[in-house]
């Protein structure tokens, strides 16, 4: 039976995840006002000699902005970014498009805020970011190297062509999105829940860019797409609601192991969307946490269903003049995924607790 204790219970574990993205992604929209991500794209490339190297540095900077700035941060702003990246230097975009996506969903194990999933399975067992960092660092990191060599590997004959055209130098503007991003990767890491601090940094940044006339209210609407995160919410505090009610997926989850736990976690992620599928089989304590973020961390690149970043990177590819294939995507994924969940799990079990 649904009872309206159920409710408040699971929009109390919700709310602060979709808070903290929302910052995140006023955050992002600042860094990108001034630059950051554009100048950073444009040293890569002229730094690139090839299209292996361009790709090695492009897993790095996806990986950093996804731990610091969230995955649908990274996917929005640097999609568009390496896309231009890649073609400035005249080498193939595949490897560089599909990867943001790929590489961002697998590097959002890094810290609490990198996914909304994990603040929702942790809302139990809330941790800092550092803590955070300190247990998943080396899964998250075994799942970013495998993921980036299936990508490579599939992508290979990209990879293997030579740079050929020049880059102009670009420089960033080093002032209050840079200040925006310090803040809020510091507040992540120290507190236990960031999430009202890192948004108030976000509205604060965003509200100077307004009133200085620098931004305009449609583009930061279009940019956090509302509709869709509330949507989400909705859906989510809805699962999350029966998960308290019914006690088949803890009765389930009670009766796995760590690899019974992240199957499950990504199977849940691509038929229900992970953010969804967190609320429900995080609804009450899950015995093995961790593992339950790998699935639902690493499942969304088995298809377009998975996560809110398939949606953002297919509507920023193509605005950045790239063709986006979803099928060509979940293929990479299809062998990534469970490659790169095998790697993260051993690791895990390895290294302490699940």
């Amino acid at each position: 039976m649904l009872r309206p204790a159920d409710a408040r219970s699971a929009a109390s574990q919700d709310w602060s995840p979709f808070v903290l993205v929302t910052g995140l992604l006023l955050i992002g929209l600042v860094a990108d006002d001034d630059g950051l991500f554009a100048a950073a794209g444009h040293q890569l490339a002229r730094l690139s000699r090839s299209g292996a190297v361009l790709f090695l540095g492009a897993t790095a900077l996806i990986a950093v902005v996804t731990a610091v700035l969230n995955l649908d941060t990274a996917v929005a702003f640097l999609t568009p970014v390496l896309v231009y990246a890649a073609a400035s230097r005249g080498v193939g975009v595949a490897p560089l498009l599909y990867g943001c996506l790929l590489l961002a969903n697998a590097g959002s194990l890094f810290l609490p805020g990198s996914n909304l999933t994990n603040l929702i399975v942790l809302g139990h067992v809330p941790l800092s970011g550092a803590a955070f960092l300190a247990r998943m660092w080396a899964p998250a990191l075994a799942a970013l190297v495998v993921t980036a060599g299936v990508v490579a590997f599939r992508e290979r004959r990209t990879l293997g062509m030579v740079a050929t055209a020049d880059v102009p130098t670009v420089r960033p503007s080093l002032g209050l999105g840079l200040v925006a991003v310090t803040l809020a990767t510091g507040l992540v890491l120290v507190l236990h829940s960031p999430a009202p601090a890192v948004a108030a940094v976000g509205v604060i940044a965003v509200g100077c860019r307004l009133a200085a006339g620098r931004e305009s209210p449609g583009h930061v609407t279009a940019v956090l797409g509302l509709p869709v995160l509330v949507g989400l919410f909705g859906v989510a505090v809805a699962l999350g609601t029966i998960g308290r009610a019914w006690s088949g997926p803890s009765a389930l989850l009670a009766h796995l192991d760590p690899w019974g736990t992240a199957v499950v976690g990504a199977v849940g992620s691509v038929a229900l969307n992970n953010l969804p599928a967190a609320s429900l089989l995080a609804a009450r304590t899950p015995p093995h946490p961790f593992a339950l973020l790998i699935g639902l961390n690493l499942g969304p690149n088995l298809f377009v269903t998975g996560s809110l970043a398939w949606l953002l990177w297919l509507r920023t590819a193509r605005a950045a003049g790239a063709e986006p294939s979803i099928t060509g995507a979940a293929r990479i994924g299809a062998l990534a995924v469970p490659l790169s969940m095998v790697a993260a799990l051993v690791v895990l079990v390895a290294t302490g607790p699940t």
